[in-house]
């Protein structure tokens, strides 16, 4: 046993949805520093999709689809499946969020909401599944990783209803999902991300100070933080890990014991 043979993700072939910014370009960093051969990397814009890919090098392909539609799904799993005969690692992270008032809340932020945060990864996993299926064996499997929230784990006074609803049941799902792929060697696991500066996360990426306040460890979440976790879970040190969200997040949701961590550092 090395640290090497623990850790290391030589040769695996990757894809990250929404893995030009935030927390999906930290996951993209973490795969290409184990070892990754290749990693697809998918969102809407073009532009950041090719900013992205430029920056981290020619180990990173990029690809444009809206994932948020059947089509875009089907669309990105047939674009995969010519240029790879197996995938070793998916990383749904592709994600939206919506906020209005209650009383004023729209259907439209619902299903945008609902559709790209749930229904996306279990389709596109769905589209995926032979290439997946060709990848794993039981002393390697492949690694499916849904992102979902510490807001999935715990309230948010955010007035963000579906999001909080849907990374709830992301969670729920990536369990289900687990039970039925562990059958064909695919692992499926999750994590649930705290504080990360993003264009997702503006109260971390703004108001750092203030935010990490309600946080333990006293910080938000850097590069390091995230690309840990997930190579933990997708190398051969997490596979005996299945089902399992792990709350990467400074202790907000399993730590934070005091009435002075006021302040919520989700901030969607």
């Amino acid at each position: 046993m090395d640290i090497n043979s623990l850790f290391g993700l030589e040769g695996r072939i990757a894809l990250v949805t929404g893995g030009s910014r935030g927390i999906g370009k930290m996951i993209v960093e973490g795969l290409l520093a184990a070892g990754c051969a290749r990693v697809y990397i998918v969102a809407r814009k073009k532009e950041q999709v090719d900013e992205t890919a430029a920056e981290l090098g020619e180990k990173v392909i990029g690809l444009v689809a809206d994932l948020s539609q059947m089509d875009g799904i089907q669309q990105l799993a047939d674009e995969i499946a010519s240029r790879e005969d197996k995938l070793d690692i998916l990383v749904n992270n592709a994600g939206a969020a919506w906020g209005e008032p209650f009383t004023e809340f729209s259907e439209a932020g619902w299903h945008r909401t609902m559709d790209l945060n749930v229904k996306t990864p279990f389709f596109l996993t769905q589209k995926l599944h032979g290439l997946l299926k060709a990848a794993g064996t039981p002393e390697r499997p492949a690694k499916v990783l849904m992102i979902a929230s510490i807001d999935g784990m715990k309230t948010n006074p955010w007035p963000t209803y579906p999001y909080q609803a849907s990374k709830a049941g992301l969670i729920h799902l990536t369990r289900r999902m687990a039970a039925e792929l562990v059958n064909d060697n695919i692992i499926v696991n999750g994590i649930g991300p705290g504080a990360f500066p993003s264009s997702m996360n503006k109260a971390a990426r703004d108001n750092e100070d203030l935010v990490k306040r309600g946080i333990p460890s006293k910080r938000v979440g850097v590069t390091e933080d995230m690309a840990g976790g997930a190579i933990y879970l997708l190398s051969r040190a997490g596979d005996y890990v299945v089902g399992t969200t792990i709350a990467i997040d400074g202790g907000v949701v399993n730590a934070n014991v005091g009435a002075g961590n006021f302040v919520d550092p989700s901030g969607e």
